[in-house]
């Protein structure tokens, strides 16, 4: 560290004097008093020196001087190169002078760098320096350049050797040990490289430009500092050197690892990764967006600071000017990570981007906004643009005044106006009804018979561009869409216009042609203008009928043809392979088109069963169709048409029990011997089935599967590592089954599947299927602490579960990883804490804070468990330290079972005596537990014995007796470490205070000694 003034008159005045020896006579003098000790002289300044302390002094006070303070410093600096006045002519002019000046400065400076960050006057000193600087380059800067012909050459002034020498004299103190000497020496640079020399011409000699670079280097290992406050400094001032252009010469290589490219690479490294959000927000707020660096500015959207989520929205957007120069996908993302984020302030943030500041930017057109974005990328909802619009519609309520839908915006109809009519009738729709009338819906919405003409218009616009093969479909299919989900929220008191409207979607509906999700909006609309559910169905079975005769007439077209021409060729061919060949390829036409009718049937039927509700036996058109077009398909050689009509019969067996209980089994067989597709959806099927009817649909006599061979089938499918989506599917279906409380009467099985999934969780061969691990992530934690039963079934599996990830561990290969199972049995103890049952925890009672536990026994069990299989022969010595270990972090309170709390005491006292614990972990967490028990169980006895009678007391005296000489045996092995353990105690009485005490005192040697025999065992 350096010294507070480097060869300054009062260091050399403050040291301290060394004393002569005591003479004999002052020795034999004890009784005399001392002489009291003379005060140090005064410190002496040189006059360079007074008038520069002078100035730091008044500078450290306040700001607000700071000005007359830099001229004055200024003047002095002038004195002493010049070698004028009174200051100059005692140092001497020239670079003499110079050499002087900076050095007292330096001095008086190394007082500043010593001073803590919380101290203000440092910051006030440092922002002196700066301005002082500053003032100093301005003066000299009309000077410094002179022009030769077209070349510039700079001429060193003064100024310029002062910054350099100021430099020089910093650079070896930046690296320095002392924490607040690195802050405030990258501080004071960042300072300087911000605002005094931004324009500093550092390349215009070789001893600069080694300067500044060696300055860039040692700011670059700042970066990776261990203080944060270093680090927020030392990348400023790498930004600052990166936008001065420090290191890009042409001259300049990059094989040293500091060039250019590295530093930017650098500095991005640091803003994604760095663990210090203040380091990535100064960052994100000092770096210049450019092309190469945009990219990952923006993705700080996705920081996990939410300050710094917040800045992007609020300090780098408005900084880049128009939204439009950014890509659509920047701004795709910008308002699915903004809107969606889980801080309200950043939600807020990006709505008042949207809302005003890229409203401004298009002059309050809110069309060309949506056209800067792709509406129809996420479906017919909008995803993010929806969500957009709603906030638009929620906070500017002068655009939903004053917003009109005339004729012309309804003839010339986009995907993005289209959008925005919808989004604006569903925000309107569902208003309460007296805000609704306000803002005169009905009268900016066309009426029904109106919206029933542009829907036909913009349909036959659809027709046309499939057939045409037009790359305008999407377009026309994603406004049809639109047009199809405003019809389904308008009000159709106007029975013409009902008419009109049912009439267009029942001849719609027929075209094969149409899109699956036009014909699955047109099926929702026919549902509500029909009169029943009963009419629905007819309707739709008509629909069926018409699309599926249209195989029958094309056939018979295709036949007349296919003969004719046949007839003309079988004249000219010989052989018949022409003949053979004009035949084959009409048929094969055919078969493709049958099979895309039979799909569209299909289709239609399976909207049709997702709108319906009622029972299958009292709808006899659904009977009709399930017998003539479902069972068909499933029964079907081609798999789509069978994929199809498998999820259709699934569906009629959600209408109906009977026919669930009768097609479980084909189900099972499915998925037992079909494809990957087609084992997904009997999963989902099954697992819709069983929680539509429950367990009981098991009991049926219809049912031909029974439930545990239905439970065996998915737990052998999520230990199908092979097929990930599969067993992701798997586990999803079981959590769902498990959290419904459908799987509950085999208790054996459940366990079992309990286990299967806490296995599939922490095996390494799941590490690839994120699917899986976010469905147990979410799954485990919320079904352990919503039942108690739940954390009591988790309880009874925890042992054999770590043995069998302890068996799994030992095989793992060399590039494979598994998280350890000392985190994993952390895990299963958090999962199973009573303390964090729904209804339990810390409550505010009458009496104050009490602690609510619902079922106090299941870390008891557990315990008892743990100790069960530590004591067996069959435990090896990683398993035994994994257990004691997690024996320490089992919370065991005092109300739990009296005689399970007894037991538990045996078997911790039984393992000490045997020494099952090898290792001096395990054997501290054994002895902390069997202290902590011994008190509890000593207050039970002693409770008990306290509501004994006279009588008992006489015939159990012995016993009594015995029990009191087990509670003193139990207390006196407390060494008062019963305080850092998690068993909760009672309370004691205060007439036991002084017998516990002494207890406790007496026990104390033992307890050390049994310490030192653990120490001498290791």
């Amino acid at each position: 560290m350096p010294v507070r003034v480097a060869g300054s008159r009062s260091a050399r005045t403050r040291a301290p004097r060394k004393r002569a020896p005591a003479s004999a006579e002052e020795t034999s003098a004890g009784t005399s008093p001392a002489p009291e000790p003379s005060p140090p002289p005064p410190i002496t300044y040189t006059p360079l020196q007074d008038a520069i302390a002078t100035i730091f002094q008044s500078a450290q006070k306040t700001t607000a001087g700071h000005r007359k303070l830099a001229i004055t410093m200024r003047s002095i600096w002038e004195q002493c190169a010049a070698g004028t006045g009174p200051l100059g002519s005692s140092v001497g002019g020239g670079r003499v002078g110079e050499k002087a000046f900076v050095k007292e400065f330096t001095g008086f400076l190394n007082r500043v760098l010593v001073t803590k960050k919380s101290e203000v006057v440092g910051d006030r000193c440092l922002r002196f320096i700066d301005l002082f600087v500053r003032r100093l380059l301005d003066k000299d800067g009309e000077d410094e350049r002179m022009i030769e012909g077209e070349e510039e050459v700079v001429e060193e002034t003064s100024a310029i050797r002062f910054v350099l020498r100021f430099i020089f004299y910093l650079l070896p103190l930046i690296p320095s040990r002392e924490k607040t000497v690195r802050y405030r020496t990258t501080q004071l640079l960042s300072l300087l490289l911000a605002n005094a020399l931004p324009e500093f011409p550092y390349d215009y000699s070789t001893k600069s430009d080694a300067i500044f670079k060696q300055l860039r280097s040692e700011l670059l290992r700042r970066i990776k500092d261990k203080e944060t406050p270093v680090r927020v400094q030392a990348v400023v001032g790498v930004i600052k050197l990166l936008e001065m252009g420090v290191g890009t010469g042409e001259g300049d290589s990059e094989d040293d690892g500091e060039g250019d490219g590295n530093v930017l690479a650098a500095l991005i490294e640091a803003m994604q990764n760095d663990p210090s959000a203040d380091v990535r927000r100064t960052i994100l707020y000092n770096i210049n967006p450019t092309p190469e660096t945009l990219p990952y500015l923006l993705e700080r959207t996705r920081d996990t600071d939410p300050v710094t989520r917040r800045s992007v929205f609020t300090r780098l957007l408005p900084s880049l000017g128009d939204f439009r120069h950014l890509s659509i996908g920047m701004r795709e993302k910008l308002l699915r990570w903004g809107l969606n984020d889980r801080d309200e302030s950043v939600r807020e943030a990006a709505r008042r981007m949207f809302n005003y500041r890229w409203l401004e930017d298009v002059d309050g057109d809110v069309i060309e906004i949506l056209e800067r974005l792709d509406v129809t990328s996420d479906g017919p909802q909008g995803g993010v643009k929806e969500l957009a619009l709603r906030g638009f519609w929620e906070e500017r309520k002068d655009f939903v005044e004053k917003i009109t839908f005339g004729d012309e915006f309804w003839e010339d109809l986009t995907a993005e106006s289209a959008f925005l009519a919808r989004s604006y009738n569903d925000y309107c729709r569902d208003l309460p009804s007296a805000q609704r009338e306000a803002g005169e819906i009905d009268e900016k919405m066309p009426e029904v018979t109106k919206l029933a003409l542009h829907l036909q218009r913009y349909l036959n616009k659809l027709v046309v561009a499939l057939e045409s093969e037009d790359a305008e479909a999407a377009t026309w299919e994603f406004v049809a869409e639109q047009l199809l989900m405003i019809a389904s929220r308008m009000d159709y008191g106007d029975e013409i216009g009902r008419r009109k409207m049912f009439a267009l979607l029942r001849e719609s509906l027929a075209i094969p042609e149409l899109p699956e999700g036009v014909t699955r909006l047109i099926i929702e609309c026919l549902a509500k203008l029909s009169m029943g559910e009963g009419d629905f169905c007819m309707l739709i079975l008509e629909v069926i009928a018409e699309v599926h005769d249209r195989i029958a007439d094309d056939e018979d077209e295709a036949g007349a043809g296919d003969e004719t021409f046949h007839s003309a060729k079988s004249d000219v061919s010989d052989d018949g392979i022409e003949d053979a060949i004009t035949v084959r390829a009409p048929s094969v036409k055919a078969t493709v088109k049958e099979l895309m009718i039979n799909l569209k049937c299909l289709h239609i039927a399976q909207c049709m069963l997702e709108n319906v509700s009622g029972s299958l036996k009292k709808n006899t058109p659904l009977v009709t169709m399930l017998n003539g077009l479902v069972v068909p398909a499933v029964r079907s050689h081609e798999a789509p048409v069978r994929e199809r009509g498998l999820r259709c019969l699934g569906l009629s067996c959600l209408l109906d029990k009977t026919l669930a209980e009768e097609n479980l089994t084909l189900f099972a067989h499915c998925f037992n011997r079909g494809h990957e597709a087609l084992q997904i959806e009997a999963l989902h099927i099954m697992s819709d089935i069983l929680v539509t009817h429950g367990s009981a649909i098991f009991e049926g006599d219809s049912c031909a599967v029974e439930q545990r061979t239905l439970y065996r089938m998915f737990a052998k499918t999520l230990k199908l590592d092979e097929v990930a989506e599969v067993q992701a599917t798997a586990a999803e279906v079981v959590c769902k089954l498990m959290l419904a409380q459908v799987i509950k009467d085999e208790e054996v099985k459940l366990q079992l599947l309990l286990k299967v999934l806490v296995i599939a969780y922490f095996d390494s061969a799941t590490v690839d299927n994120q699917s899986l691990r976010q469905i147990l992530t979410y799954f485990l934690p919320v079904y352990c602490h919503s039942r108690p039963e739940n954390q009591t079934r988790m309880q009874k599996i925890t042992v054999s579960t770590i043995h069998q990830l302890l068996l799994i561990r030992e095989n793992l290969g060399e590039e494979e990883e598994m998280v350890s199972i000392t985190t994993t049995a952390s895990q299963m103890v958090d999962w199973t804490d009573p303390r964090k049952n729904v209804g339990g925890g810390v409550q505010a009672g009458r009496g104050g804070i009490e602690e609510k536990i619902v079922d106090p026994n299941v870390h008891v069990d557990l315990a008892l468990d743990t100790l069960e299989r530590v004591s067996s022969s069959s435990c090896n010595k990683e398993e035994k330290k994994v257990l004691c270990t997690m024996l320490g972090k089992l919370y065991i309170p005092a109300d739990a079972a009296p005689e399970k709390l007894r037991e538990l005491y045996e078997l911790v006292t039984q393992a000490i005596g045997d020494k099952v614990a090898t290792d001096a972990p395990s054997r501290n967490a054994l002895n902390k537990l069997e202290l902590s028990l011994g008190k509890v169980v000593s207050e039970l006895e002693r409770d008990g014995a306290t509501e004994v009678t006279g009588d008992e007391i006489a015939a159990t005296g012995d016993e009594t007796e015995a029990v009191a000489g087990e509670a003193t045996a139990g207390e006196a092995s407390d060494d008062g470490e019963g305080d850092d353990t998690i068993v909760m105690t009672k309370p004691p009485r205060v007439d036991d205070l002084a017998s516990e005490t002494g207890r406790e005192t007496s026990a104390a040697p033992s307890t050390e000694a049994e310490e030192q025999e653990d120490e001498d065992e290791e």
